[in-house]
């Protein structure tokens, strides 16, 4: 099954480490970043917010284990955002690009 991973970050720096890692050792096919997400939220008891980059990785739902290991170790919050979503349906071509850049060779 593939899946999209939603993460926030607070710097470039943390959305540019966070992509290489993913990407270069096979865990996403790719990982766009959007700059300027304004993020409003509840953090211990108030409310707060923040402009956050927002980090969209495509890959598979057997590698979520492994990016969440990966993201936690290297992700500056206490508690990151990370969020996988399913995808339901997609351009074949696409879809079979993510599963052969994620594959490990061995």
């Amino acid at each position: 099954m593939h899946i999209m991973v939603f993460i926030t970050v607070p710097k470039e720096r943390d959305a540019r480490t966070i992509a290489r890692a993913l990407v270069e050792k096979k865990l996403a096919a790719c990982v766009s970043s959007a700059k300027g997400v304004e993020s409003l939220f509840r953090w211990k008891g108030a409310v707060d917010k923040a402009v956050e980059i927002l980090l969209i990785v495509k890959s598979t739902k057997a590698r979520l284990p492994r990016i969440i290991r990966l993201v936690r170790s290297l992700h500056p919050y206490e508690v990151p955002e990370i969020i996988a979503v399913p995808v339901i349906g997609g351009y074949r071509g696409y879809l079979d690009w993510i599963d052969e850049s994620v594959r490990q060779s061995f």
